[in-house]
């Protein structure tokens, strides 16, 4: 239990060394009647890698995430994830075991943090449930363990007893997001993570995010209209239009050197995204 509460960045998983991707996505495809949600899409994320999802509203990024994540059933394709016990194709898994993944190896984090929290128990209680899940009892150390990666997101130990209600909506999603990666979770699912704030609140929080994904070695797949988000955050980026992917690779080539016209009225802001 003791390697989890501890769990910190740099102390990457023995998976980062390994030269296999910690997740496959092979021709996910998901239809609603004759309206497609995403089509055939296949790419591989790597450990420690930080991949960004983009396009405008309908696209289907948000689909895409839903069922990478086990939210949504996929009419077809693969999610193969890389497990302590060997690639596992998440989708044909038990639904059982997809929701122990969920509360160990993932992390999903939500646009609207009220969606991730539990509002009527207190902030270090939101962090201490996640321990629990995994097996964490002992009072005293689930509480420590709170109160470290509160003051990790910038949250004050004396707020550790007051309710999610209480706090702002940027500290309700820092509460979030320790809630999420305290229990050292090796793939992190983001939809929106910074939207619906102000501004400089959202700077913050991306600075944030940016230090934790980088000291933390995470491998994370992030969903957003924002490019500004991407090209902080994400190492390779996936452009989405009508389901489909129509642009991939890494982030600074595919926002400084578009080759789609579709990405290029990303970039140059003329669609209202």
């Amino acid at each position: 239990m003791t390697q989890v509460v501890q769990a910190e960045a740099g102390d990457l998983s023995i998976f980062a060394k390994k030269k296999y991707p910690l997740l496959q996505v092979k021709g996910l495809t998901k239809r609603y009647g004759a309206r497609i949600g995403c089509a055939d899409v296949s790419f591989e994320l790597w450990p420690g890698e930080v991949m960004g999802i983009v396009g405008e509203s309908g696209s289907g990024k948000s689909t895409l995430l839903s069922c990478l994540a086990g939210h949504l059933a996929p009419d077809a394709g693969a999610v193969i994830f890389e497990t302590g016990a060997g690639p596992r194709d998440t989708v044909t898994m038990p639904e059982a075991e997809r929701r122990m993944l969920g509360r160990t190896d993932w992390a999903f984090v939500h646009q609207n943090p009220r969606d991730g929290l539990r509002m009527g128990v207190s902030a270090g209680g939101n962090v201490g449930e996640r321990l629990m899940a995994v097996g964490a009892r002992n009072y005293g150390t689930i509480r420590t363990a709170a109160l470290d990666w509160m003051a990790r997101v910038e949250i004050a130990a004396d707020r550790v007893d007051d309710r999610p209600a209480a706090f702002s909506g940027g500290m309700q999603q820092r509460l979030q997001i320790a809630r999420n990666l305290v229990t050292g979770p090796r793939l992190v699912f983001m939809d929106e993570p910074t939207g619906g704030l102000d501004v400089s609140v959202q700077a913050r929080l991306l600075d944030l995010l940016r230090g934790l994904v980088r000291r933390m070695g995470l491998s994370a797949i992030i969903v957003t209209h924002d490019l500004a988000v991407v090209r902080l955050l994400a190492d390779r980026l996936m452009v989405m239009k009508s389901g489909l992917v129509v642009e991939s690779g890494l982030t600074d080539q595919v926002l400084d050197d578009p080759q789609h016209v579709y990405t290029q009225l990303l970039v140059s802001s003329v669609l209202q995204v």
